[in-house]
């Protein structure tokens, strides 16, 4: 059966994806491979959801280690089942609720009963019998012969399990199962012979979280057994309640016999989920509801089409786009109720409710990627950060909100640039003055050692406290960003205040060994000091950064170019400064995992490094950024498991290579302005939403690029000559095309008009 099953279902999917003509390229659907990231320390998962969707389905094969983030790492060879919640590239483990597992034999019997354990129950696997993509994924249990493939749509799963012939088939529904929280409270209920429903409250990340579920059976099962704490309970038992529960399902099957689970969830109760799962999946059709799942993919990754002779770099782009869209995270049912901050269950608001907001990491451009891309979207975003901040207890914006819950991770108020990224680009879908007050509010607040900061001007170094200079950098862009929003609304007082706390990164900067790092708070720097080394929680003198060294930190300004390129002495003394952070050597003392990707001293792996080749273009040196941005597509990713070089966290080390490999980056990520680098792609069209943007679609084409001919020569904008090494956004949406010249050898005085 084995050999029968893998080959025919290889053919189907192959014939289903690629629909084009033998020399056509490929649907972007075919070229996405959920797989990248799944191995080194990208922290993805391969399973099936849809864009930005509740569930995310997907294999678990580890639960107890850093890289089980994600649930699932490649190299490990077996599985455990299939949860229905996992996220995409975070430091950080949570979710993988509901777990599923098919599985044949003789398990326990009255004398000698052993938990469900589904550590004990997990099967080996062979990469050689499994195939991901997006909305789909399948693989082949060795252990029990059986073919598990899963689908999604934004609220259900469904899976369809081929067994062997067996007269004690089973279907395992584990409870306890989880990465990175425990259960506090669970049910389950057994309704009928082809219905459970249930409840799982955790704790963890996030530090209240509840999850509903109803699952269908396509066919009865003959027995459904239930495990409580550990224990069996009396046959015949129908509903559990406490805080481990699992439950087994009999079946007695035929060789090739398909059974297709259908499975709702909610975050607000089971008749919510029953209602999601009837709104969204109506059918025992898996292929259809796969075809539905794959056909909104194709459409959401073909509003960019690229064109590349290479396929290795299409797979890598697409993937890359791919992991842009998993989240944010719809947190609401399909008719629009959601769970806030407050634990309160919240009709629809006439918007679409998201949670899992990564800010930290996704502010810099994977939104700036999304609000061009999903504009549909953007107002929903927006509304999402206002209730989380009218509805949380300080009502303050969330700092990196999942499930509703603030995790209180990271650092500085990172919701604000999203919020004024979308107001500069024209959304209007939200109440502005409350937004611009919210903002206010949160800059305002004590939280995050913002008090500190408001008094001195900076955050100072004090020995074990941590991340003092990166709150002062960090908190100084996002009150720019307040101070344009304030300036545009009329608040002339707001606006200079702000602008001026925009400008204290320089009172972190140390002239004297040419560094930012905060004083003391009596103004003066302490001794010694060693820009390798890496801030961490457990070496308290070492408290100056952010996941990330002096050397990593040394460019992390967006807001004010000229400024920081004035402390570094001018122009060409920061273009040396520039090439020394990528020519030092790689040595650093208290390195850490998630500091990765590394050239020089360079980072690549965790985000503030991202926008810094791009510097080099607005010193006058375009053709710098050119070599360190081919340099970096070409070394820290590819179409492999290992392809992301670090955390994804949430898709923006990925949204940096979609914009890189089309040729743009938004350095200042919500002023609008794209830094032209170098494209990777030979063409490159943006598909523009009509809806939001009346240009139709904007193209960007590099004549003659490769690998090596990665410096640009010469520019068009719509036929004129280009020689600032920017476009913006107004252009982009309006319509047009970017023509770019390239060469194998720099022409150093393209790009050196930097007049605004």
């Amino acid at each position: 059966m084995r050999n029968q099953i893998i080959p025919a279902l290889a053919a189907a999917a192959l014939a289903g994806l690629l629909t084009t003509s033998l020399h056509a390229a490929p649907e972007p659907v075919a070229e996405a491979l959920p797989m990248v990231g799944t191995g080194g320390h990208g922290h993805t998962y391969p399973g099936a959801t849809t864009p930005f969707g509740f569930v995310q389905l997907s294999p678990d094969t580890r639960t107890g280690t850093w890289d089980s983030c994600g649930g699932y790492y490649y190299p490990d060879t077996t599985i455990m089942g299939f949860s229905h919640t996992h996220i995409s590239g975070t430091g950080c483990p949570e979710l993988a609720e509901l777990l599923v597992l098919p599985l044949t034999g003789p398990l326990n019997n009255a004398t000698n009963y052993q938990p469900m354990d589904c550590a004990r129950y997990q099967s080996h696997f062979s990469h050689d019998n499994e195939l991901a993509q997006p909305g789909y994924y399948r693989v082949l249990l060795d252990k029990y012969n059986v073919l598990a493939e899963l689908t999604a749509t934004e609220h259900a799963g469904m899976h369809r399990y081929t067994f062997p012939a067996s007269e004690q088939g089973h279907i395992l529904i584990d409870l306890e199962h989880a990465i990175g929280n425990r259960s506090m409270e669970a049910a389950m209920k057994v309704e009928n012979s082809t219905t459970i429903t249930g409840h799982r409250r955790s704790t963890g990340w996030a530090k209240e979280k509840v999850t509903y579920f109803v699952i269908e059976c396509s066919q009865p099962f003959g027995h459904a057994g239930l495990e409580l704490e550990g224990k069996p309970l009396a046959d015949g038992t129908t509903e559990a309640v406490g805080k481990s529960i699992r439950c087994l399902l009999d079946y007695s099957t035929t060789a090739g016999q398909q059974i297709v689970l259908r499975v709702g969830l909610s975050p607000t109760s089971v008749d919510a989920a029953r209602k999601n799962l009837a709104a969204e999946i109506s059918t025992w059709d898996f292929d259809a509801v796969k075809a539905a799942a794959q056909n909104k993919w194709n459409e959401n990754l073909s509003r960019i089409k690229i064109e590349s002779s290479n396929p290795n770099i299409r797979q890598t782009f697409y993937s890359a786009m791919y992991h842009t869209l998993l989240s944010p995270n719809l947190y609401n049912d399909a008719d629009g109720a959601y769970r806030g901050t407050d634990q309160k269950i919240h009709a629809g608001g006439g918007f679409q409710y998201y949670s899992t907001f990564s800010l930290w990491d996704t502010f810099r451009a994977e939104h700036p990627l999304l609000t061009l891309m999903q504009p549909e979207r953007v107002n929903d975003f927006v509304q999402s950060l206002l209730v989380f901040d009218q509805q949380s207890q300080n009502h303050l914006l969330p700092l990196w909100p999942l499930a509703s819950c603030e995790t209180d991770c990271m650092i500085g108020y990172h919701a604000v640039p999203v919020i004024y990224d979308a107001y500069e680009k024209g959304f209007r879908g939200f109440d502005v003055n409350f937004a611009y007050e919210a903002m206010r509010a949160t800059a305002m607040s004590d939280r995050n050692r913002q008090g500190e900061y408001k008094k001195l001007g900076y955050v100072p170094f004090v020995k074990g406290q941590t991340e003092a200079t990166s709150r002062t950098l960090e908190f100084s862009y996002d009150d720019w960003c307040i101070a344009q929003m304030a300036g545009s609304l009329g608040k002339t007082n707001d606006a200079e205040l702000f602008a001026k706390r925009s400008e204290s990164f320089k009172n972190v900067f140390d002239a004297k060994n040419q560094f930012f790092r905060s004083p003391q708070p009596d103004g003066t720097f302490a001794e010694p000091f060693n820009p390798k080394e890496v801030s961490t929680g457990d070496v308290p003198a070492s408290g100056y950064f952010t996941e990330a060294n002096a050397w990593q930190y040394m460019f992390a300004v967006f807001h004010d170019v000229p400024g920081m390129m004035a402390l570094y002495g001018g122009n060409q003394a920061f273009i040396h400064r520039l090439d020394q952070l990528f020519t030092e050597d790689s040595d650093m003392s208290h390195w850490r995992v998630d500091v990765t990707g590394i050239i020089g001293q360079y980072a690549h792996g965790n985000e503030p490094c991202h926008h810094i080749a791009y510097l080099y273009a607005l010193a006058g040196a375009q053709y710098k950024t050119a070599e360190r941005v081919r340099q970096i597509q070409l070394s820290q990713y590819d179409n492999t498991p290992e392809g992301i070089c670090g955390n994804d966290d949430c898709g923006q080390i990925s949204a940096w290579y979609v914009w890189s490999a089309i040729g743009l980056y938004p350095l200042n990520p919500s002023s609008g302005v794209y830094i032209i680098g170098s494209p990777l792609v030979e063409k490159a069209t943006i598909k523009l939403d009509p809806k939001f943007y009346k240009g139709g679609s904007f193209t960007i084409i590099a004549h003659n690029v490769s690998k090596q001919y990665c410096y640009i020569q010469s520019a068009k904008l719509n036929g004129q000559p280009l020689n600032r090494p920017w476009i913006t956004h107004d252009e982009i949406v309006k319509g047009g095309k970017l023509e770019l010249e390239m060469d194998i050898l720099p022409n150093k005085a393209w790009g050196t008009d930097l007049q605004p």
